[in-house]
């Protein structure tokens, strides 16, 4: 529901009005109330005017709460993409120092390896409402990065013999494919 007629029919409701009611005092036909309170269409221009002047609110006010929502609605994208592009550049840090690392030992990539399984598991449980291509695309685009960056600096065969890329394969496809594992898990 959008905002305009949320408020709209919490104001109407608050008062005690019916939306046959409310369609009497705006001069406004029912069924455009119907349709804006079930978010069928927004209402605009007189009909608006029409409804804040029954209801006894300021036109303004409906119209700032609703550029206000729009901006929360920006700055929590923008806040939800940084947060996203740091978490990918410390998974891959860490994944990384863990298996490319020259000082790397065989504990250190088996950490990696577990890593590279846990966490994005976590990921997943904690948004199975995502489908896998989204959750990989937003927790795994800096594995597919990092990937890339290993394959022309370094090349294919160091990146697999230090376990870099097992475990960028295993933490994509656990993000990918991860409803699957949860769903599976839940059954038992």
């Amino acid at each position: 529901m959008s905002l305009i007629a949320k408020k709209i029919s919490e104001i109407r409701k608050l008062k005690g009005l019916t939306q046959e009611e409310l369609a009497d005092q705006s001069q406004v036909n029912l069924r455009t109330i119907q349709r804006i309170e079930n978010n069928e269409s927004e209402p605009r221009g007189k009909t608006l005017k029409l409804i804040s002047e029954a209801l006894q609110i300021n036109l303004q006010e409906l119209i700032v709460v609703q550029n206000d929502k729009h901006a929360v609605h920006i700055s929590t994208r923008i806040i939800n993409g940084l947060f996203l592009l740091a978490l990918n550049l410390i998974l891959m840090a860490v994944i990384g120092y863990l298996t490319l690392d020259a000082n790397a030992t065989m504990n250190s990539r088996f950490a990696g390896v577990l890593l590279s399984l846990f966490i994005p598991f976590f990921i997943v449980f904690w948004t199975q409402q995502m489908s896998g291509m989204e959750r990989m695309l937003k927790f795994g685009t800096g594995f597919i990065c990092y990937f890339m960056m290993v394959m022309l600096v370094h090349g294919f065969p160091l990146g697999f013999v230090s376990g870099l890329f097992p475990c960028l394969f295993i933490s994509v496809g656990v993000l990918y494919f991860g409803n699957e594992l949860v769903k599976h898990q839940h059954k038992s």
